[in-house]
């Protein structure tokens, strides 16, 4: 998900989203540790997804 449409989602689907985001981290590390992982480049992006949410919920919280 890009940044532009994160943007317009409220706080709490961005929380939502985060929550899931992190799950889904969760698991893709554990199939790193169990050598099932197809593709590294889904752990880097996950991670780097829920900075982006992280980002966009903390410049929300600034607005208000």
């Amino acid at each position: 998900m890009k940044a532009k449409e994160m943007r317009e989602l409220t706080v709490e689907e961005l929380n939502q989203r985060e929550n899931d985001l992190k799950a889904e981290y969760f698991n893709l590390k554990f199939q790193l540790a169990t050598n099932q992982l197809t593709s590294s480049a889904k752990l880097s992006q996950a991670k780097k997804d829920i900075a982006r949410i992280k980002t966009i919920v903390r410049e929300k919280e600034k607005a208000h």
